[in-house]
């Protein structure tokens, strides 16, 4: 899986995120299946605006859902509890990043939630 980096600006802080880029055929696995402290954050990328679903079924740890538009602005952000059925962002976009919520991302999950502190 090849990497990618890439730059958010929430608020006044920027944050700086390598991300493992997702291949199509893989983008139904993305952290299904992963144990929490091995997790790595992926980047989910397609080709034209779409609004899907996602879920976490076989993910049994929280994590955050990033959407962005074409033109890498942030659509919506939020924090995804284990084994939930459907979350859906407000508009359409053309990537998705999932950042799990474990030791190694600690600093930027907790930045992401406006100070929500979790649990590692």
């Amino acid at each position: 899986m090849k990497k990618k980096r890439i730059n958010l600006k929430i608020g006044k802080k920027k944050i700086e995120l390598d991300l493992y880029v997702v291949p199509k055929y893989f983008h139904w696995l993305g952290l299904m299946f992963k144990r929490r402290e091995n997790a790595k954050a992926f980047l989910f990328e397609f080709p034209k605006p779409l609004q899907l679903k996602i879920h976490s079924w076989f993910v049994n740890f929280k994590f955050i859902a990033i959407w962005l538009d074409h033109l890498g602005n942030i659509i919506e952000i939020q924090k995804v509890s284990p084994w939930k059925l459907s979350v859906l962002p407000s508009r359409k976009f053309v990537k998705l990043i999932e950042i799990p919520c474990n030791r190694k991302y600690k600093d930027i999950c907790d930045i992401l939630v406006e100070g929500k502190r979790f649990k590692y």
